[in-house]
């Protein structure tokens, strides 16, 4: 397994960024904003934000003392994931924390010189955040969820879990480039698996149905759901339409098998999220981190859920959690 199928750290770029205003004014908080590509009554990133903020308060930064968090919670509407990054941007902060790649551009329209630090971001390069993983470049820096090539793996692990597929179909937002990317990583791998690969549009959860009830018709059918904002914040309704249809299904994260999902394959958000936090204590404090060791989350999981699915899965019900480090 490549280390960097599964994350990979960007740390050039900060070497290049204008440190000097972070390292003084000490005597008032300093201010982070957040944008996040989530609902704000969703449990997992809930979780996920208190795991972040626990992670700087170990690095000595507590909330409401020195410093401050200024939230938007903006789902899979992009109107919102705009206007969210437009109020932050505009509120000058000293540096910015993100979530999904929408959420990211968005942030990148509005500004080019406030320190952006990001996790849940797949494909930085094709998506134009940064020029390169060795030399990033910019303001952007963070930690990857996928390069396309995860598309291969997850038609791999369908196959085991599935051998009758013959039909996979990606359900994708087509205006995320890295979602796209995963298909074309895709095609070339399903010939040797005895399948065939298509990408399965969707922009709104009224979509769902509409879209998988029309692959499922020609039978001998499996899904792969691609990450965005609106197949995570959505996942019940996609869980769902899936397990209705009888469509065999692998999910990129743990959570959507948490909320019912067949089977998912993909990183330890929460091992990102801590490694986040370090940088983001580093530009806080003024340090070079262009000098700092690279460091990247070590594994991937897969986790299943199956209950009376037997006939989808050989090996019996119950939760199972595999958890694989780089070399494996």
């Amino acid at each position: 397994m490549k280390r960097r199928e599964f994350v990979a750290f960007l740390g050039g770029a900060l070497s290049a960024w204008p440190l000097g205003a972070l390292a003084q004014q000490r005597d008032h908080p300093r201010r982070i904003g957040v944008l996040m590509g989530f609902a704000e009554t969703d449990e997992v990133w809930q979780t996920y934000l208190r795991v972040f903020r626990e992670r700087l308060r170990d690095f000595g930064w507590t909330d409401g003392q020195n410093i401050k968090f200024e939230y938007r919670f903006a789902g899979e509407s992009v109107e919102r994931t705009r206007q969210a990054a437009a109020e932050l941007v505009g509120s000058k902060p000293d540096m910015l924390f993100v979530t999904t790649n929408p959420a990211l551009s968005a942030l990148l329209k509005e500004t080019r010189t406030i320190p952006i630090v990001f996790t849940w971001v797949s494909e930085s390069v094709g998506s134009g955040y940064v020029s390169s993983l060795a030399r990033p470049g910019g303001n952007v820096t963070g930690f990857h969820n996928f390069e396309p090539e995860v598309g291969g793996k997850w038609l791999g692990v369908l196959k085991q879990i599935a051998p009758q597929v013959r039909r996979v179909g990606f359900v994708h937002v087509p205006e995320i480039v890295a979602n796209v990317a995963f298909i074309r990583a895709a095609d070339p791998i399903s010939k040797p698996l005895g399948m065939t690969v298509s990408g399965l549009g969707v922009r709104e959860a009224g979509d769902f149905e509409r879209v998988l009830a029309d692959f499922a018709q020609d039978g001998n059918g499996g899904l792969i759901v691609t990450p965005s904002p609106l197949t995570a914040t959505k996942r019940d309704v996609l869980v769902g339409v899936a397990e209705k249809l009888k469509l065999p299904t692998v999910y990129p994260f743990r959570f959507y098998v948490e909320s019912g999902g067949l089977v998912s394959y993909g990183i330890d958000q929460l091992e990102t999220v801590r490694e986040a936090a370090s940088y983001v204590d580093r530009i806080l404090r003024g340090a070079n981190p262009g000098r700092s060791s690279r460091s990247a989350a070590n594994k991937i999981q897969l986790g299943s859920e199956f209950k009376d699915r037997q006939s989808a899965w050989p090996y019996g019900p119950g939760i199972v959690l595999v958890v694989c480090r780089r070399g494996d």
